[in-house]
């Protein structure tokens, strides 16, 4: 699996720090600020340096994540972990998207070290996002770098686009689930739910 990149590396090589610094300046005037003022003055500075962690997953590799596997200890049975928290950011209203995700999986002859699925999360999260997208990447990244048996994601997340602006609906939650493999069936399927619960 290729990391994915909208644009070429060329182009983004051609805008520099500078340049996004400047665009910054003119959003804070187009939004009715001055970005000269004394709480502004190092703002687009701070957000470009702050792009590196919220946006950090477009130079991270699932293959590199997941490529250290241990044949001891696989087993026959769900592996997972749940209630990782993940921040993302939605790519439709560039807002925050927040919550919590558990993934688990059926191994077949091989496992990974636990803190990779978190990781793995990380890598996808880290991204301009839809939920979506991001909840089917995680689990077409495990079985195809794991080949488990089977794996499943479930992601649950209150996004600022729903909450700040639009029908400002402040404890909603959207769900989402992608599920792979052994997982179709429904009494594994129940497992993992009720694991999740």
């Amino acid at each position: 699996m290729e990391i994915e990149r909208t644009i070429p590396q060329a182009d983004r090589d051609s805008m520099t720090p500078k340049t996004i610094k400047s665009y910054l300046k003119d959003i804070i005037r187009f939004v009715g600020d001055d970005p000269e003022r004394e709480g502004m003055v190092g703002t687009p500075d701070r957000v470009v340096r702050s792009w590196s962690k919220l946006y950090g997953g477009y130079n991270q590799n699932p293959a590199d994540v997941l490529k250290t596997v241990f044949q001891e200890g696989a087993c026959q049975e769900m592996v997972g972990v749940k209630d990782v928290e993940f921040y993302s950011t939605c790519e439709h209203h560039m807002l925050p998207f927040f919550g919590r995700i558990h993934i688990a999986y059926i191994p077949d002859k091989k496992v990974v070290g636990i803190s990779k699925l978190p990781r793995l999360i990380e890598v996808y999260a880290r991204r301009l996002q839809i939920q979506e997208k991001m909840t089917a990447q995680i689990a077409d990244a495990i079985m195809e770098h794991l080949t488990p048996k089977g794996a499943m994601v479930h992601c649950e997340a209150q996004h600022f686009c729903m909450t700040s602006r639009g029908v400002e609906k402040q404890n909603s939650k959207m769900i989402t689930t992608a599920i792979r493999g052994s997982f179709k069936q429904i009494a594994i399927r129940q497992e993992f739910m009720a694991w999740v619960r």
